[in-house]
């Protein structure tokens, strides 16, 4: 692909939302595939209660009440809507203003509670792994049931929508054909603790090929820090499964 051809599907646009700012990129076919839409907001019509069943009220009494603490709506007690989940609350319930990053805001957004938790848990990914999995690793790699292994570096690459894989040949996987991510771990360390990760396997679907094309992805052994490098960029591409699943879920 050229760069040039790259550079026109990596452009991005600012656009505004009733949630807020947001920079997107202008084709939406090539966006991120840890992204997430927008949610719509809880119409003004009908509202869950807190027991999960839909009321439907007047257009006089619009939204009536916290979703969460069931407090009344009136001149002093405002509603808002959380911008993660689209639900209805009042100041106190949803007063929290978090980085959404996966709906591409510019600034900290309005979220409930516990929308603002799950956000800040996702920071970490967007501060320390997904760098991780920009910058790279090396690892002994396996393609299907070949007894071969080639030593390679595996990155995702820039706009987050391939994993490139270099060494004595050129590959390339398609985050959003990834089916199956399986973690391989060693041993226990003592007095307890998690196993340590020296690979992973990966099922995804090859353009042009019938079934589920495999790849694994060992850790290799040395003292140059490459297979602390590689252990950490197995730990991150396994966060990386999840939010990709929950993305696909949505």
């Amino acid at each position: 692909m050229s760069s040039e051809v790259t550079a026109r599907h990596d452009a991005k646009k600012l656009v505004r939302s009733p949630s807020g700012l947001r920079m997107v990129p202008e084709h939406r076919a090539f966006g991120s595939p840890f992204g997430l839409e927008e949610p719509q907001w809880v119409p003004d019509k009908e509202v869950q209660n807190r027991g999960g069943e839909s009321t439907s009220v007047s257009n006089k009494d619009k939204c009536p009440r916290c979703m969460q603490c069931d407090t009344k709506f009136d001149f002093l007690t405002r509603k808002h809507h959380c911008r993660r989940c689209g639900k209805c609350f009042c100041d106190k319930c949803c007063s929290q203003k978090v980085a959404l990053r996966r709906m591409c805001f510019v600034d900290p957004v309005r979220q409930c509670a516990e929308c603002a938790l799950v956000s800040h848990r996702e920071a970490e990914f967007y501060d320390k792994q997904l760098k991780l999995l920009l910058s790279g690793a090396t690892f002994l790699v396996t393609f299907g049931n070949s007894e071969k292994s080639d030593t390679m570096v595996c990155r995702l690459s820039s706009n987050q929508r391939y994993l490139l894989l270099d060494g004595d040949s050129r590959h390339e996987v398609e985050v959003t054909r990834i089916a199956a991510v399986q973690m391989l771990t060693e041993g226990f360390p003592p007095g307890g603790g998690n196993a340590r990760a020296t690979g992973m396997t990966l099922q995804y679907t090859a353009p042009g090929v019938e079934g589920v094309t495999q790849l694994k992805l060992t850790a290799g052994e040395d003292a140059n820090g490459s297979r602390r490098q590689a252990t950490a960029w197995l730990v991150a591409m396994h966060k990386a499964a999840k939010l990709l699943y929950e993305s696909r879920d949505q």
